[in-house]
């Protein structure tokens, strides 16, 4: 076993390192192509292809992000033509490459602060749905995060109960807060195996919890535990994609974006809401 985990982790590094065929990945590792692709897929969550595409997609935010014009940062990143990133921009991106480097310049968010049993939240949400909810008692420092996530977004902040796509998105997180469930609209951006993990997530019923280990599975990426606590970590929707329903195999919390001590409250409080019929 130790053998076949390190032929599959010679494979992540060819492919870190370069972008080989399938065939000409399983030829280097000695290993079948469609033992590799089922074998790969199940320890990193992602197809070698996907980890291909994800890799290359991670180094061309990357640069946009540290201010290369669009065109050098597609040739830096490996993409040999704009059009297909361009096409599949608004999908993995959440908008496209132009946009992104502009720190989601075009993009407008409304926002508003609603009073829970945990003290604050912030909500905020595009036309399409919430895209950040921020815990905490520090209205100035739940904005200031919200700016530093969108920085060059149209962000407005709106009365409470006065925009009407807002209000009952604000009453929804409060709801979830008093450990009540409901549907609403989110607006996520993420990865492909990220948004499995997110709606994985959202299905685990009130008053329970799963491992890393158990969520991975679900997911038939057994081996990938780290993977399912990363896009935990990267969750920006507190308790409605709730990743405090999460813990680590031993029972113990795990860490949590929010801190451990809401993480508890949260989960305590679910616990003990009697469950329903």
């Amino acid at each position: 076993m130790q053998k076949h985990d390190e032929k599959l982790e010679r494979a992540r590094e060819l492919l870190e390192g370069g972008e080989p065929t399938l065939d000409e990945l399983a030829a280097a590792v000695g290993l079948s192509a469609s033992h590799l692709q089922r074998s790969f897929s199940a320890r990193y969550g992602l197809s070698p292809a996907h980890y291909l595409a994800q890799k290359k997609l991670g180094a061309l935010k990357s640069g946009l992000r540290a201010g290369s014009e669009v065109s050098a940062a597609l040739y830096d990143a490996g993409y040999g033509s704009p059009s297909r990133v361009y096409e599949q921009g608004a999908i993995k991106l959440g908008m496209t490459p132009a946009t992104y480097r502009a720190g989601g310049a075009g993009m407008q968010i409304h926002w508003s602060l609603v009073e829970t049993v945990l003290g604050n939240a912030l909500v905020a949400a595009t036309g399409r749905g919430i895209c950040a909810i921020e815990l905490g008692e520090d209205a100035t420092l739940l904005e200031r995060k919200l700016h530093h996530e969108f920085p060059n977004a149209d962000i407005q902040r709106v009365q409470a109960g006065s925009d009407e796509f807002l209000a009952p998105r604000l009453r929804a997180v409060a709801d979830r807060l008093h450990g009540r469930d409901g549907d609403v609209a989110l607006d996520l951006v993420g990865s492909a195996f990220q948004k499995r993990v997110w709606d994985a997530l959202m299905k685990i019923p009130v008053g329970q919890t799963r491992s890393y280990a158990e969520l991975a599975d679900a997911l038939g990426s057994p081996k990938a535990a780290r993977a399912v606590a990363s896009a935990c970590a990267s969750n920006r929707v507190a308790v409605l994609v709730p990743c405090h329903r999460i813990i680590r195999g031993d029972g113990s919390l795990g860490g949590y974006r929010w801190g451990l001590p809401m993480k508890e409250v949260l989960l305590q409080r679910e616990q003990a809401i009697p469950p329903q019929p």
